[in-house]
């Protein structure tokens, strides 16, 4: 039954994209079936094989390894502030990470070791589904890099791109999320479920975006200059400006945080003088409840679990992910592994945004068309977020 709901939900999603599709006759399907055979085969290897279990644990050591240098460094700078006995400062202990594994990420792009992988993996992706090398491209680059950094990594290649293409990178960017970030997010959530978020949203971003705004480009203008990704000109000046990108994120982070959570306890203050014990987080839950069941929620659980998915989309993925920290103990693997993956995106209002502004600083003609299809770029995501998490969720 969940595996039927979960085909359902994945006909409904793919059946959605489809009525906002502006070019119905130019979509490319067989781009979208080999990219959803390819989610199958992806969640599969990584839940039900034991080398695909041997990977994730893999990776997660590896990134615990990164969190434990992480920390000397953040100890040194405020180990001397006091901590109740089993307590833990969120700024100190989870967002001031995001700066060594900025610096981290900073130094491999200068070594053009990042940069090469993503473009052949791009090169692979763009062969075997169709869709342009651009496109491909910033879907790989977008595992790696937040929504900012992806944009402008393809910033030599934006005179090519039309309105529909323009979509499809912002939806990428906006689908996925930054390597930089995931290692605060694997201190919140399962790291199992975050890292196989990683290829799926690259893949739901892509299949979404491609019915929504389908492209078509003449081979002679399809390929990628990854040249002038890094402008930094030593290993040390990358560190330097790596560190102060991871700096500038994880003060943004922590401001976000501060007024959406504060602004989230506002909002159910006012609601309750109307419904006394009605929270917004409840009455999203409500609203979500038939899609969280189709994508295999219990429905036990839906109402809570629709509830800190709805945050994730008014507030942002930190707001969302800090509340469902709190009940885990009270969900099942299963909806902890659907939420989780949901969860795992920049999918919510603040990004057109920040997309915005990001193709502002490239080409203020651009901004302004990412700047009208801002809402349509959301829900797109949104879809794409669900798709992920449904797939997730038929191998649990």
């Amino acid at each position: 039954m969940d595996i039927l709901l979960g085909i359902v939900a994945i006909i409904v999603v793919l059946g959605l994209a489809f009525l906002m599709s502006n070019d119905k006759k130019n979509i490319n399907y067989k781009g979208i079936i080999v990219m959803l055979v390819g989610q199958f085969l992806v969640t599969w290897f990584m839940f039900s094989t034991e080398i695909g279990k041997d990977i994730i644990n893999g990776i997660s050591a590896g990134f615990n390894k990164l969190i434990e240098f992480g920390s000397e460094g953040i100890n040194f700078i405020v180990g001397g502030i006091a901590v109740k006995e089993g307590g833990s400062v969120f700024f100190f202990d989870v967002l001031l990470l995001i700066i060594f594994f900025s610096t981290i990420l900073s130094v491999l792009t200068y070594l053009k070791i990042l940069p090469i992988i993503i473009k052949y993996f791009g090169g692979f992706l763009s062969k075997i589904t169709g869709l342009p090398k651009v496109e491909s491209f910033n879907a790989v680059n977008s595992i790696f890099f937040g929504q900012s950094e992806a944009l402008l990594a393809i910033k030599t290649q934006f005179h090519h791109l039309d309105k529909n293409r323009l979509y499809i990178v912002s939806a990428s960017a906006m689908g996925s999320v930054s390597a930089s970030i995931v290692g605060a997010y694997i201190q919140i959530l399962p790291p199992e479920y975050v890292l196989v978020a990683l290829p799926l949203n690259m893949f739901s971003a892509l299949m979404i975006a491609s019915v929504i705004a389908p492209v078509r480009v003449p081979k002679e203008e399809d390929h990628v200059d990854i040249k002038d990704v890094s402008q930094d000109k030593s290993i040390f000046e990358a560190m330097g400006n790596g560190a102060l990108d991871g700096g500038k994120i994880a003060l943004i982070v922590a401001a976000m945080l501060v007024a959406f959570i504060a602004s989230l306890n506002l909002v159910n203050w006012l609601i309750q003088f109307v419904f006394a014990g009605v929270t917004l987080q409840e009455i999203l839950g409500y609203i979500l409840s038939p899609i969280g069941i189709l994508m295999g929620i219990s429905p036990g659980e839906v109402i809570k679990a629709g509830g800190i998915m709805g945050t994730k989309i008014v507030t942002n993925e930190f707001v969302a992910m800090l509340e469902f920290q709190k009940i885990l103990g009270g969900m099942s693997e299963k909806t902890i592994g659907i939420v989780s993956v949901f969860l795992t995106s920049f999918a919510n209002f603040s990004s057109i945004g920040i997309i915005a502004g990001s193709v502002q600083a490239i080409d203020s003609k651009k901004a302004v068309a990412v700047s009208k299809f801002g809402m349509k770029l959301l829900i797109g995501a949104t879809l794409a977020s669900i798709l992920s998490a449904t797939v997730a969720g038929i191998f649990l």
